[in-house]
């Protein structure tokens, strides 16, 4: 398990805690069942085995598949403590994707029906959505899950419901068999312990990049004195550390930050590159402190998660700062349309989703790549659709990329890690030159498919 977990995690306790702090309260809603949206997926032309094979050669031949449609369930926190447009990125490329697929003659003859279920961002939402899409809407799959409590990730498991293409924001995705979360998973998913014995591994290959790429040797960890944030912070340390630098660890107050003491801290110490476990305000705090103080780093480090056109806004008063944010992935930065893929989820997006063009993020990408990851392991069953067939699919052997948008994958379980691993990383860097003053997310390695280091890999318990 690289840092991308750790992350989501913290962004999501610390988020959880800020927003509690301010009087924010889940919606009554969350706290009964939540209704769920069909959407006639429509629209053209991406998907394997799109348009081929004849609905009268189709059998209903297996939950949610009939001759002519296949029905899916995306699990969403559209609304959450931690807002509404931090959970619902990944549910609008998988269904721009479904209705691109539906507008090319679908999939050996069958449409995709998607219903969409709100969770409300609490584990009781989740819950009600979870028996809502399999016992009521009788779904034959979940695809590209963003949900910040999936507490209902056993009875989908227990029901053999296949979860493709889930962002792995709690444990679950690295504990239960029939969940594929979008990265992969090597640990055994075997219902009862997460990752190795309750063990996951965190390996370097962030830290080794900046300071290879970068030159650097002297890091800053900024946390809030919170545990899921100082846990995520030690781990950060932790690999820092393995990677030979100097580490600056900082610790402000969730509800009280003092930044202008850590930026002045950060400016003492000559800090080169600063990571963070906090959240998209905390940070927007600290760069705000950071441009204050004129501290000047080679790169503020963010994660897949802040990947989007949102920090235009989020940073509008920290240019400095702003223009200084890295991200990294396992997937394809989403301005990059010379890959015919990135392309198409641009076209289609563009034309399902307008208005959320001037907000696509990574996780729209990602979203997308789900649906392609499922929609590839039903057309590998032709018109015998099972979901024992799709499962065959998604635990082959062989790594699996979306078409070239994300680094393969697989779900092969191997023995708990030993020694070094080659693990591969895309980053990317925000330039408010780019797109002609607009500013945008540019690409900072040739191919993240060849941007490979051999990494030691560090164990932690979630």
């Amino acid at each position: 398990m690289t840092p991308r977990l750790l992350a989501l995690l913290t962004l999501l306790a610390t988020s959880t805690l800020a927003a509690a702090g301010c009087g924010t309260r889940l919606p009554a809603g969350a706290f009964v069942p939540r209704p769920t949206t069909t959407t006639p997926a429509q629209n053209g032309g991406t998907g394997g085995g799109g348009g081929t094979g004849q609905s009268s050669q189709n059998p209903a031949s297996d939950t949610g598949v009939t001759p002519t449609q296949i029905r899916v369930g995306i699990l969403a926190s559209l609304t959450s403590p931690v807002g509404s447009a931090a959970f619902s990125a990944p549910s609008y490329g998988a269904q721009a994707f479904f209705r691109a697929l539906n507008d090319s003659g679908g999939v050996h003859g069958r449409t995709v029906a998607v219903s969409v279920c709100d969770d409300g961002g609490s584990g009781i939402g989740n819950q009600d959505c979870v028996h809502q899409l399999i016992d009521h809407d009788q779904v034959f799959a979940l695809n590209a899950t963003a949900a910040l409590d999936y507490a209902g990730a056993s009875y989908v498991s227990k029901k053999a419901v296949p979860d493709i293409g889930g962002q792995p924001i709690t444990t679950v995705y690295d504990q239960y068999p029939h969940l594929y979360a979008i990265g992969g998973s090597g640990s055994p998913r075997d219902g009862r312990t997460v990752g190795w014995n309750g063990t996951l591994y965190q390996s370097t290959e962030i830290f080794r990049f900046f300071k290879q790429r970068l030159g650097t040797g002297r890091a800053a960890v900024v946390a809030y004195n919170q545990a899921d944030s100082t846990r995520y912070a030690s781990q950060l340390a932790a690999g820092l550390h393995a990677e030979g630098y100097h580490v600056l660890s900082q610790t402000v107050d969730l509800a009280l930050p003092g930044f202008q003491a850590v930026a002045a801290a950060m400016k003492a110490d000559g800090t080169q590159l600063v990571f963070d476990a906090m959240d998209t305000r905390g940070n927007a705090e600290l760069c705000d402190a950071m441009d204050t103080a004129g501290v000047k780093v080679l790169a503020k480090v963010t994660n897949v998660e802040n990947w989007g056109e949102s920090v235009r806004d989020d940073y509008h008063s920290s240019p400095g700062c702003r223009n200084v944010l890295w991200a990294t992935s396992s997937s394809r930065n989403y301005e990059d349309a010379q890959y015919p893929a990135v392309q198409q989820f641009r076209a289609a997006m563009a034309r399902y989703f307008p208005d959320q063009v001037p907000q696509l993020s990574a996780w729209d990408l990602e979203g997308w790549a789900a649906a392609q990851w499922l929609t590839d392991a039903i057309s590998s069953c032709g018109a015998d659709v099972t979901r024992v067939c799709v499962e065959r699919f998604m635990n082959r052997p062989q790594p699996y990329d979306a078409h070239n948008l994300i680094l393969p994958a697989s779900f092969t379980p191997t023995p708990p890690p030993t020694g070094d691993t080659r693990a591969c990383l895309n980053a990317a860097r925000w330039q408010d030159s780019a797109q002609g003053g607009k500013g945008g997310w540019v690409t900072q390695v040739p191919d993240m498919d060849t941007n490979c280091f051999d990494v030691p890999q560090l164990p932690y318990t979630p």
